[in-house]
């Protein structure tokens, strides 16, 4: 397979959001993947995973979302503006995430199943919108506050969407750190037991000595070991859904 890509800024939908686009050169047909950034925003190394789904044969999308709120500024700037909103709403997360879906199945050498993977906050986002999307397969990176409120300190005013699981659309991957504080171990277990409880897929795995945003190679967090497995396990399960 040829690793040859394309990847460019493009807007979407009829609304026109700014979006970061890869794709695999070649006639396909090509599997889609919705790349949710975290919070830090529509930043660079975000945009290297869409790079990186791409030269492995996915057309992979990040919709920009806060490209409303702060639509000029940079990734820094806009993340500051939006946690000091408390976040971005859930409804609108799922129209934007909608709208990303949508291309992916539009482009010319799509295989018509999409999944969505997001790390952080995104990684929330990720199971929200495979509630409430016809998506194939999801991925949750370490995401917190999905049976729990955020803590009054951090300013967010997300909600939990516990009560959204029993609409889950399609297999999930979970993917966490032992060391996590948001979310620890003890919530990503009562997670597991709500899902099987309404009998949704959840393959799910928690690496020792790894803790919040393991994947990230920017920050001090990265962990080698735990990262690379993890993408062995993203590509074996998008492989399995999304494939063929």
């Amino acid at each position: 397979m040829s690793d040859a890509i394309r990847a460019e800024t493009v807007l979407i939908g009829d609304e026109q959001i700014q979006a970061y686009l890869a794709r695999p050169l070649g006639p396909g047909p090509f599997p889609g993947v919705v790349v949710i950034h975290h919070l830090p925003g529509y930043d660079e190394a975000t945009k290297e995973m869409v790079r990186r789904f791409a030269v492995n044969g996915y057309a992979a999308i990040c919709p920009n979302l806060y490209w409303r709120e702060a639509p000029d500024a940079s990734p820094d700037d806009a993340s500051a503006f939006v946690r000091g909103q408390g976040g971005i709403a859930d409804e609108q997360i799922i129209r934007d995430v909608g709208t990303a879906v949508e291309a992916l199945r539009a482009l010319d050498n799509s295989n018509g199943k999409v999944g969505v993977i997001g790390h952080c906050s995104g990684g929330r986002q990720a199971l929200l919108v495979a509630t409430a999307l016809p998506v194939d397969a999801a991925v949750d990176c370490y995401g917190a506050f999905a049976l729990e409120p955020p803590p009054a300190s951090s300013g967010l005013k997300m909600q939990p969407i516990k009560d959204r699981l029993g609409d889950l659309r399609c297999p999930v991957l979970g993917l966490f750190g032992d060391d996590d504080q948001f979310p620890a171990p003890a919530e990503v277990a009562r997670l597991a037991e709500a899902l099987q409880a309404l009998g949704k897929s959840f393959e799910h795995h928690s690496y020792p000595g790894a803790g919040h945003a393991f994947f990230s190679v920017d920050r001090p967090s990265y962990r080698p070991q735990a990262a690379v497995d993890g993408w062995q396990r993203i590509f074996a399960f998008f492989g399995r859904h999304l494939e063929g």
